[in-house]
């Protein structure tokens, strides 16, 4: 009864031989489209997390700066024009 036995045993190494090469190009189509990817982002000129982050970081810096010098501003027409000046807060210039 050798036979029925050695059948599926080449069966079975068949299957797990296609296994194999499925899985290997699995991992080759995956390598393949990474790389292609890669390739495609690296030619649409984004930008890093990191340089967003620094970007961010300014811009929220020169706001805060802004409304220090808004509030400077209108502290100092506050002193510049009071308004008991008994000219209604307009100069003659």
């Amino acid at each position: 009864m050798s036979g029925p036995n050695k059948f599926f045993d080449d069966m079975s190494r068949l299957m797990t031989n296609a296994m194999g090469v499925a899985q290997g190009a699995k991992t080759e189509a995956e390598t393949a489209m990474k790389s292609l990817m890669d390739r495609w982002l690296a030619d649409r000129d984004f930008v890093t997390r990191e340089e967003f982050d620094a970007v961010r970081a300014m811009a929220q810096k020169a706001r805060e700066e802004n409304e220090a010098l808004k509030a400077r501003i209108a502290a100092l027409e506050a002193v510049g024009n009071p308004p008991h000046a008994g000219r209604g807060g307009k100069s003659k210039g």
